[in-house]
């Protein structure tokens, strides 16, 4: 039980058969808060329908630790909905996001703590300095990423930006108020705002078990990103039309110049084609963009739960 004379730090670790990092990332977190004698903390593990034994095992942990909860989806509705669910189930004074397999080291949070409580921040959010470990295809496509949504975008993000950060009961809150059904978390906590002190480390190895996710998991929360905090690639797609009707019509003068001046058939059946084939896939990939935008609002207008919760800790 909580001490209600310290403050409550409450860690919300979302977990996808994470069975093997589990209970080493209970070890090491432990022996952090360990040292934080001026507080009182609490493990909130949100399994997000997860395969293999995460769920058994947290349910023994839960039952030997006081300080370990648990809630459990009814299926596997993915990390942004795990992240939520943790958030809205914390009761802490002071709440932080982690992965479980401890690339987001437990050993930074006494001093992200200190930057809220002594240095005044509402938020201790870190990013990655470096991606050693990581393959170069995979990293050169993340500092596109950034860079991309950046200029598209009115809400900064910066490069490395992880969802591991201390929050302050008021920044939680803010981030709750916000109902959307197609969630991108990174920005997100960059929409709401409040004062922000970034703590840059080295790219870790994962403590057991192997990533979820695949490149093209990635590419697909990327598009998620750019369409949740830009319309920018509406205008891109208005921007198209525009220059390929001009295009077109400045096409249309020259051939009818020709006609008159020289007389000569307008011939060139292959450059045609291929002229036809490209404006056809400009034109498919700006009704993409509509298709996207209109899928997420339809998705939105179903007022679907995010996420549905089957069991909790006792």
């Amino acid at each position: 039980m909580a001490n209600e004379s310290i403050p409550l730090l409450s860690i919300v670790i979302p977990c996808y058969n994470e069975e093997e990092a589990i209970p080493i990332f209970v070890d090491a977190i432990t022996a952090v808060f360990t040292k934080m004698e001026s507080v009182d903390y609490e493990l909130l593990f949100v399994n997000d329908g997860s395969k293999d034994e995460t769920l058994s095992i947290l349910r023994r942990i839960s039952g030997e630790d006081s300080h370990v909860r648990y809630v459990s989806f009814s299926r596997n509705f993915g990390k942004e909905a795990a992240m939520l669910a943790g958030l809205a189930e914390s009761k802490g004074d002071f709440i932080a996001v982690m992965d479980v397999d401890l690339q987001d080291p437990p050993e930074l949070l006494p001093e992200m703590y200190d930057a809220i409580v002594i240095e005044g921040f509402d938020c201790a959010a870190t990013r990655r300095g470096t991606r050693k470990g990581e393959s170069s295809v995979r990293s050169f496509f993340a500092r596109r990423f950034y860079s991309l949504i950046n200029k598209l975008s009115n809400t900064e993000i910066l490069d490395g930006a992880r969802d591991y950060r201390l929050m302050t009961r008021q920044v939680v809150d803010a981030v709750l108020s916000l109902k959307e059904y197609n969630r991108f978390s990174k920005g997100i906590f960059g929409w709401v705002g409040f004062d922000t002190k970034w703590i840059t480390y080295d790219n870790l190895p994962r403590s057991a078990g192997a990533t979820k996710w695949s490149f093209w998991k990635l590419f697909l929360y990327a598009i998620d990103g750019i369409i949740g905090f830009s319309t920018a690639p509406l205008a891109i797609a208005s921007i198209s039309g525009i220059l390929f009707f001009i295009a077109a019509f400045l096409g249309i003068i020259v051939i009818v110049v020709r006609w008159l001046l020289f007389g000569d058939p307008v011939a060139g059946w292959a450059s045609t084609v291929c002229i036809v084939l490209f404006v056809s896939g400009v034109q498919l990939f700006c009704v993409g963009i509509l298709g996207q935008y209109l899928a997420k609002n339809y998705m939105e207008s179903k007022h679907r739960p995010i996420y549905i919760i089957k069991e909790r800790s006792k």
